[in-house]
């Protein structure tokens, strides 16, 4: 029977989270994985409330026109949501195939269905605590008129299924906030959180960066100075305006500073727009555990102190 939930509600269970397992070995092997069970747990102490896992099925599929994908996938994912929730953490299983997708939207458009046919099954007695993203980043050739194209056909499917599962869908041009007012959603829909990404600026948050243009130019700091704030503040302001206006909550899915600039600039920063999404009612997800912006080294198999603090203050037990 179905239940009416309430996103808001849900947005502040999702309250702090961090983004994991994107560019880990495990979908290849669970051997080979650098994430494990243990992670879960430290995760959940350390203050976290859930986790977005960042999900690259398409290299894992068959080449039939229903793109099975490959059982092995399928079993560490399905591992990856149950120990999340065995403990206490909320999941955001997040379609990241946003490359693909915005290189070729026309050959990968099939995947894209087949992808969330499969995980709209499989999941659909999931509890209330998984929630589906469907698409990390639109960009490129999927411009704004083109993803609110695109976003119908998997949000169809995935209704047919689960009628209640709470979604979360961004704007093109990366889940940028200067794009959220393009955003065209299901209006009768209200299970529905928004999201948007945030790196600026980008000439900080992604120094040093070898994809970027920014990565021979290292040595910018974040100082905290009034000016600075501001810039966050007018600008995450415009999302609030639009989320007021749409009656839609907010989840920050992505923000955090390279780990090639300087680590207090990138505590200011980080803590700075951790607090202020807070102040603004939205859930926010840091970008990411490992891999690169860690907030945890699994070599040395220990926290980056600084930033776990920079994203949640308070006394450790």
């Amino acid at each position: 029977m179905a239940h009416t939930i309430d996103p808001f509600i849900q947005n502040r269970l999702l309250g702090r989270g961090v983004n994991i397992i994107g560019y880990d070995p495990i979908w290849r092997s669970r051997d080979l994985g650098r994430f494990q069970a243990k992670h879960f747990r430290l995760i959940h102490e350390a203050g976290f409330n859930h986790v977005r896992i960042n999900l690259h099925p398409f290299q894992f599929m068959d080449n039939n026109p229903d793109h099975i994908i490959q059982p092995a996938w399928l079993e560490t994912l399905d591992w990856a949501v149950q120990t999340s929730l065995e403990n206490g953490l909320l999941v955001i299983l997040d379609m990241h195939e946003f490359n693909k997708l915005g290189e070729d939207p026309v050959q990968y458009r099939s995947h894209f269905i087949a992808t969330w046919r499969q995980f709209a099954q499989r999941y659909q007695y999931a509890p209330d605590s998984v929630l589906f993203e469907i698409l990390n980043e639109p960009s490129k050739a999927l411009t704004p008129a083109l993803w609110n194209e695109y976003l119908k056909e998997p949000y169809d499917l995935i209704r047919e299924t689960n009628p209640d599962r709470t979604l979360i869908i961004g704007p093109a041009f990366w889940n940028g906030i200067d794009y959220i007012q393009e955003l065209e959603l299901p209006e009768q829909d209200k299970n529905i959180i928004v999201t948007v990404h945030y790196y600026h600026p980008n000439s900080f948050t992604h120094q040093g960066a070898p994809w970027t243009q920014y990565r021979d130019q290292v040595g910018t700091p974040w100082l905290s100075t009034s000016e600075e704030e501001k810039i966050i503040n007018d600008e995450l302001d415009k999302v609030q305006v639009w989320a007021r206006q749409h009656n839609r909550p907010i989840y920050l899915g992505e923000f955090g500073a390279y780990d090639r600039a300087d680590m207090e600039s990138r505590v200011r920063y980080t803590n700075y727009v951790a607090r202020q999404a807070e102040n603004l009612g939205w859930s926010w997800g840091y970008w990411q555990f490992d891999s690169d912006f860690i907030v945890y080294d699994i070599p040395a198999d220990c926290w980056v102190e600084p930033i776990r603090d920079a994203l949640i203050p308070g006394p450790r037990s």
